[in-house]
């Protein structure tokens, strides 16, 4: 494992937290989501046989606690046999560090992420201007320097298929992030989805601490790419998924989900774009 991975200099705890931190859901016997503080991780894999993949990892200093639960479903010293980043934004890889020296296992990204994923570049500054409400106007405070994983990130494999995840492909849904992927299963059309929607108005403080189920465009303070952002949820409505595992909020599925997905379609620039912004056009 490389030596030198290191956080960016802006890398801290935040304290931001909703009343479904701490509790899990499973979506299906292998498809289970977590949410650490306001942010979800999945976990991926049969209960038989142990083997699983961690899909995204949560907020800073939470690394402690992802193990935990990993250990509570999997058992004792459980570990996957790799992490699948969706995207590099701080609530996605709060805890990825830690982790890998725990586990010695890889990190897959999109090729697109790498910069932000080897210490190359800093993602976009956060945009407290956008429409929105406390969340957005905090978003200062969130980290946006790169992280520098080193040799432990490796680009996702270009034929679209997901290292350890049989079934699953990925799918390149940018907006949020130049390199955010969602991953798709073909057999039962299970989709998790990162920030490419959220079922969860993440700029509205009140709604991310009591998560209010409604779905919605990807978070606007770190969204900088409105056409690619309607154009990913439309790629993924037109998959038809039968549930949704998201970054943000609840997990959707049935006839909800296809109608809720449907009228963001329809409506994405009421919805999910918001009226102004740094990043808005």
């Amino acid at each position: 494992m490389d030596e030198q991975m290191n956080y960016g200099s802006d890398y801290k705890y935040i304290p931001a937290t909703s009343i479904g931190s701490g509790t899990g859901v499973e979506v299906l016997p292998d498809l289970f989501s977590y949410t650490v503080q306001i942010v979800n991780i999945h976990l991926i894999g049969n209960l038989k046989t142990k083997e699983f993949v961690l899909v995204d990892a949560g907020m800073p200093n939470s690394a402690e606690q992802i193990i935990s639960v990993i250990e509570s479903r999997f058992g004792t010293n459980s570990r996957p046999k790799a992490i699948i980043l969706t995207h590099g934004h701080f609530d996605h890889v709060g805890a990825v560090i830690e982790l890998v020296k725990h586990w010695e296992v890889p990190v897959y990204a999109h090729e697109l992420e790498m910069p932000f994923l080897v210490g190359q570049k800093s993602y976009p500054e956060p945009d407290p201007t956008v429409e929105g409400g406390m969340v957005a106007k905090m978003s200062p405070m969130f980290p946006n320097e790169p992280i520098n994983l080193g040799k432990s990130v490796i680009p996702l494999p270009s034929d679209g298929s997901v290292p350890h995840m049989t079934g699953f492909k990925w799918i390149h849904t940018p907006g949020h992030t130049p390199g955010h992927v969602s991953l798709f299963r073909e057999n039962d059309r299970a989709l998790i989805v990162g920030d490419a929607f959220v079922t969860v108005k993440q700029e509205y403080l009140y709604k991310v601490l009591t998560q209010k189920q409604e779905i919605s465009g990807p978070p606007r303070y770190l969204t900088t790419d409105w056409k690619a952002a309607k154009e990913s949820v439309m790629k993924l409505e037109a998959l038809k998924p039968t549930v949704a595992l998201t970054g943000h909020g609840l997990p959707m599925s049935g006839e909800l989900l296809t109608e809720s997905l449907e009228k963001l379609v329809k409506h994405f620039d009421e919805i999910a774009k918001p009226d102004y912004g740094r990043y808005v056009n």
